[in-house]
């Protein structure tokens, strides 16, 4: 998709993890406090934390995606610029094999 000579980057609500995973939250619409509560108590439940996010731009491929922090889940202790780029180191690993 093209707008004059702009790329169009898609943007989605994420719960980006510690070690670099990531889960799509509210796609099409803002997730609710009680779904951003449920993702933080789900993470806490299996002893793991991370990051609200906002992801724009594709993680599979194209130019690297960005992370806008939106706010922390569950405590976490790793920093949340090295789980924006183990993400996309992971996920872009895939697509080379």
């Amino acid at each position: 998709m093209k707008v004059g000579d702009r790329q169009v980057r898609k943007r989605r609500w994420v719960v980006l993890g510690e070690d670099g995973s990531f889960v799509t939250l509210g796609r099409h619409s803002d997730p609710s406090e009680a779904e951003i509560g449920a993702a933080e108590a789900s993470l806490r439940a299996q002893g793991l934390a991370g990051w609200l996010a906002i992801m724009e731009g594709n993680p599979h491929l194209g130019p690297v995606p960005q992370f806008l922090q939106v706010r922390p889940l569950a405590s976490p202790a790793a920093r949340f610029d090295d789980a924006a780029a183990a993400c996309v180191t992971a996920v872009r690993a895939c697509f080379t094999l």
